[in-house]
């Protein structure tokens, strides 16, 4: 790639790539890269652009992020967050340290919080954001676990941490949710969402903890030029802070082998170790790049590889017909344990790689837990694609996605989708039946108990078949019964939630229900267009509705079902729709209701509609800081829209008139 055209180009691309795999990480709490791979292209484009002498404006190797969402305050940092200057080889590391005595902690993969403490109560917490800017999330750091709402320091405190969720607590939280194919995917995404929650009630349900891992200012302590003192004098303050060696070159290889040892064994999820020099003063006077500090350095693991053969692909049904592909390889050993399978994806990773049976591959963890194919060394190319189903032998079609390829099975009498489906109907969202887990659904299914949600009211006569079956008995049989018996009596929206209707959650299910009387015989019969004038229901999840009323067969075993249940009545409209016809925007925080929904909730039961941006449909827009220069406000200025404050809002409730 000598041309220097080809070399701009290839720096063009990876620019791009590297930029759509931070914006998903960062923004929207998914991966669409390894880590790895990440990694390698990186460093590629680094090369590049010490060969070219040119950084492209966009580059991520002088960026350190990426504007942080809109649905919460932000802020601007004190003090600038950038990133670590990285490295995988420990004698890099070690020639940073050099004599230096050094603090050598987990690089902890969670979301960094700056916490503000003045008068020795917690006054601020903001996120990293794009390093610059953060969102402000006080009310849902007050809910951590382990953070201390009171400090003895009186001085203004400023301290850096990463807010994680443990593993067992991930594996708690997911087993509680029925639907496998809803689950979270790791802990750092589901923190990530846990400390954004509008609503910290839900970040309290999380068990969030915080550790501390830098002090950036407190008035008037000293600390005798030490980051060790800082850190012991967190600790003394009531913060719980980042495990941590003191090292030098030469105690290096001691601490590091203590670190891998452990990682294995930790409850929290850790991609490497940061080092960190003691000297705060030295530290200091070396200054910054435009990306980097100079006084702290990370070590990123060297991923164990192990090479192995893919001895066959396992394709996976899910309940939406998703069919996962999974290798299956000779087990080998990595990070002390077994592996034998790794999730490929899809189909676009898989042709990537070009992975055929009895291909030589590369395999390694993912930050030392998630096995994840690194390379495939023979490369003989996909092949043997099933053409059907594994569960139900119907057809298989490859669909391209937002743009990825993946498999799918479209029969809607798969027994995989089958048993995905009746364990969302009988989830605590859905009907709330105590006693069905999956493997008990499979049971019944695959003894003919069941093969229609109706079905599982009429379980009574099989009493003597399920008393027999391995883990029931007398008790925990008639502990089911009594379950199903207490589900006949639901609501009008958990029903059709727990129909398992393609992109339609609890709650697009009520504000259909609401908008449309909760009228089951309506419902069955709307089109697209009816369904379009509901409140944020555009046209997929409006095409999934029709389309799945417009099924025969599923018209007749909700016929059956109905013969089992009692649905509840509407809910009565108690309030005068003083709203109908207005359309409102809220932003900003709120004072007086527990969150921005609250605020919603009482505008939509009045007969009013709530949306995310202002346009000239827009009534009035609530926001406590009438005066912002917000995109928002100035919206409303432009298009002379009313800006009210909570106060006013509420004046509005209580005097039950719109005044001008």
């Amino acid at each position: 790639m000598e041309n220097r055209q080809e070399i701009m180009k290839r720096m063009k691309e990876l620019v791009e790539i590297l930029g759509q795999a931070s914006r998903a990480y960062y923004q929207e709490d998914r991966e669409i890269m390894s880590n790895l791979e990440y990694d390698a292209l990186y460093d590629e484009l680094v090369a590049l652009e010490q060969k070219t002498g040119i950084v492209l404006s966009t580059s991520p190797t002088v960026s350190v992020g990426y504007e942080a969402v809109d649905e919460l305050p932000k802020e601007t940092h004190e003090s600038p967050m950038l990133s670590l200057d990285k490295t995988k080889d420990r004698e890099v590391l070690r020639s940073f340290i050099g004599n230096h005595k050094t603090l050598l902690s987990w690089k902890m993969d969670g979301l960094t919080i700056v916490l503000t403490y003045r008068n020795g109560v917690l006054e601020k917490a903001v996120t990293r954001g794009n390093g610059v800017v953060g969102e402000v999330v006080t009310n849902n750091a007050r809910v951590f676990d382990n953070i201390p709402h009171k400090i003895s320091f009186q001085g203004e405190l400023i301290l850096r941490g990463e807010a994680i969720i443990t593993y067992s607590e991930f594996e708690k939280i997911n087993r509680d949710i029925a639907d496998v194919d809803a689950r979270y995917k790791n802990p750092r995404n589901l923190c990530s969402g846990s400390v954004r929650q509008l609503n910290n009630k839900i970040t309290a349900g999380r068990h969030v903890r915080f550790y501390a891992f830098s002090l950036v200012k407190a008035d008037g302590a000293d600390f005798q030029n030490s980051r060790q003192r800082q850190m012991e004098w967190l600790e003394e303050q009531g913060f719980e802070t980042v495990e941590y060696r003191v090292v030098t070159g030469e105690t290096l290889d001691e601490a590091m082998e203590y670190f891998a040892g452990k990682v294995a064994e930790n409850d929290f999820p850790s991609d490497g170790l940061v080092a960190l020099y003691d000297d705060i003063a030295y530290g200091d006077s070396l200054g910054r790049t435009a990306k980097f500090p100079r006084n702290a350095f990370a070590f990123k693991w060297a991923d164990e590889m192990a090479e192995t053969t893919l001895e066959e692909i396992e394709w996976s049904p899910s309940r939406t017909g998703l069919i996962n592909p999974v290798a299956i390889f000779t087990p080998v050993e990595l990070e002390g344990s077994t592996v034998s399978r790794a999730s490929v994806h899809n189909i676009s990773i898989m042709r990537k790689l070009e992975l055929g049976i009895g291909d030589r591959i590369r395999v390694y963890k993912a930050n030392m837990i998630i096995p994840q194919i690194g390379e495939n060394l023979t490369r003989s190319g996909v092949k043997d694609i099933p053409e059907c189903c594994p569960a139900c032998h119907g057809p298989a079609v490859i669909e391209m996605v937002n743009d990825v390829e993946s498999l799918y099975c479209r029969n809607s009498r798969c027994p995989a989708k089958a048993i995905k489906g009746f364990t969302l109907f009988v989830s605590r969202d859905a009907m709330n039946i105590d006693g069905l887990s999956e493997a008990t659904l499979e049971k019944f299914i695959g003894h003919g108990l069941i093969g229609r949600f109706g079905d599982i009211f009429e379980l009574e006569k099989y009493r003597d078949e399920i008393v027999q079956m391995e883990g029931f008995g007398e008790k925990s049989c008639q502990n089911l019964l009594n379950s199903i018996e207490k589900a006949r009596k639901t609501e009008l929206p958990r029903l059709i939630y727990a129909l398992g209707i393609p992109n339609i959650g609890l709650s697009n299910a009520k504000v259909i229900c609401q908008k449309f009387g909760y009228d089951l015989k309506k419902l069955r019969s709307l089109t697209r267009e009816e369904l379009a004038e509901a409140d944020g229901i555009g046209p997929v999840i409006a095409g999934s509705f029709v389309d799945y009323f417009a099924d025969e067969d599923r018209n007749r075993q909700l016929d059956h079902l109905l013969t089992h249940l009692v649905i509840q009545e509407a809910p009565r409209e108690t309030n005068e729709q003083i709203f109908a016809g207005l359309n409102f925007v809220i932003t900003g925080n709120v004072e007086h209701f527990a969150n921005r929904n609250a605020v919603k909730a009482e505008i939509e039961k009045r007969g009013g509609k709530v949306t995310g941006s202002v346009t000239s449909k827009t009534n009035y827009l609530i926001n406590n800081d009438v005066t912002s220069n917000s995109s928002k406000n100035k919206k409303a200025k432009e298009l002379q829209i009313p800006i009210i404050s909570e106060n006013d809002f509420i004046r509005m409730l209580d005097e039950l008139t719109l005044f001008p």
